[in-house]
């Protein structure tokens, strides 16, 4: 199968270079404007490709249809999804740098002399010496998660409106804000994206479909104290600032993300910030299994009751809020949306895998909701970070990957 690779190329640096970070404390939907620019873009790309039914809601969801080339009854409408915004952590409007026929040697990332990738030291990265290696430059995100992700989508759009002639159902396409800060599918309607089954491109390695995600839960700390000039602090002052780093150095080492892999774990705190009358601790909790998070909700409790009781005079309030859940525990019922994945890599001549990944995507939400989500590869890899990279042909190999997805569900799923 013949995909066009410079289109896909070309729209994948276009997309990197918009800034699109989502923040977790605007109460806005999307959580920042940026984002807007890259949803306009992608309903203006959509009506010139020809989909049918191109839509951007008031919540940000880019809506779209490429109608079904099939005469058969009964084929189920499939989704495609992809989501817009980038990581917190970094600047995300990335100056792309194409890498060509990878050689193998040391890549220097220009604007930061420090972020260098080595097929030593950097996963994957000898599997793709002689592909197209797109980095950014040093000082920020590539985007590639999960722009990576929204141009395979567009291209495989592309791929299958310009050839009538493969059989396919109905495909929907939906575009997303916030999936970075757990919100990506909170306002899409199910009805309005009207599909049977769905997938995420969302993931790394060529070959990979996830059916297991880590459960999750946010938790926030805030601790009030008791303000005083600290002159005269004797006796009087309470100082959240000091509580609140007791509450941190109190978390066990054992359940960080630093000190945790594989089906482990973990309690992280993101943010802490204050003063000494007042200090918030923003943190996540992980586990695959429900009593594992369960667990790990009642030891941050537990530090917490032992503050209460050390320092009375101090006001803990401490809240959890429910993110995701394993997909695993609705996709295991029907594994059709794994298995016609599966075989749709092996048509693209890829060996599936399927780990349990330590994160969760927008179809952990959308499965739980009762539309199956399995999470599909696009390529990305060292995501969140500088050094984060992809490869041009991994996600052709992802295009090729949907376009066959289509094709099986033709056959095999009415």
């Amino acid at each position: 199968m013949q995909i066009d690779t410079d289109d896909l190329l070309q729209r994948f640096l276009r997309y990197v270079q918009i800034d699109t970070r989502s923040d977790s404390h605007s109460e806005t939907f999307p959580s920042t404007p940026c984002q807007w620019d890259l949803l306009r873009l992608l309903e203006n790309e959509l009506r010139t490709l020809g989909a049918s039914d191109v839509t951007l809601n008031a919540h940000g969801y880019v809506l779209a249809t490429i109608p079904a080339t099939s005469a058969k009854l009964g084929i189920p409408r499939m989704a495609w999804c992809g989501h817009v915004d980038t990581a917190t952590n970094l600047p995300s409007a990335a100056k792309p740098i194409v890498h060509r026929a990878y050689d193998g040697r040391p890549i220097v990332l220009p604007d930061d002399p420090t972020q260098t990738l080595t097929v030593e030291t950097t996963a994957h990265l000898r599997d793709a010496i002689g592909h197209d290696i797109i980095t950014a430059s040093g000082h920020t995100l590539l985007g590639a998660d999960d722009k990576s992700g929204v141009a395979v989508v567009m291209a495989a759009a592309r791929h299958l409106l310009r050839h009538p002639e493969i059989p396919h159902g109905t495909i929907r396409l939906c575009f997303n804000p916030d999936e970075e800060i757990g919100r990506g599918m909170h306002k899409l309607d199910l009805a309005e994206l009207a599909a049977d089954v769905a997938y995420t491109l969302d993931s790394e390695v060529p070959g990979e479909i996830d059916f297991e995600t880590f459960s999750a839960d946010a938790a926030e700390i805030e601790i009030h104290g008791i303000s005083s000039h600290p002159g005269w602090a004797k006796d009087v002052m309470v100082n959240a600032l000091r509580l609140a780093g007791r509450f941190l150095a109190a978390l066990p080492r054992e359940l960080s993300p630093e000190n945790t892999d594989g089906r482990d774990g973990f309690i992280h705190p993101l943010e802490c910030n204050g003063s000494a009358e007042k200090a918030k601790i923003w943190m996540i909790l992980r586990d695959f299994e429900l009593d594992g998070l369960a667990a790990k909700r009642a030891c941050v409790e537990r530090i917490v009751a032992e503050l209460r009781a050390a320092e009375p005079r101090a006001r803990f309030d401490l809240t959890f809020r429910e993110q995701y859940r394993n997909m695993r525990y609705w996709l295991a019922n029907d594994m059709r949306p794994v298995d016609f994945g599966r075989e749709a890599m092996r048509r693209a001549g890829l060996t599936p895998v399927s780990p349990a990944i330590r994160g969760g995507t927008d179809g952990s939400n959308l499965t739980a909701r009762g539309l199956p989500t399995p999470n599909l590869f696009v390529g990305m890899h060292e995501v969140h970070s500088q050094r984060e990279w992809v490869s041009l042909q991994d996600m052709a190999k992802a295009v090729e990957t949907l376009v066959r997805l289509a094709q099986v569900w033709e056959e095999r799923g009415a």
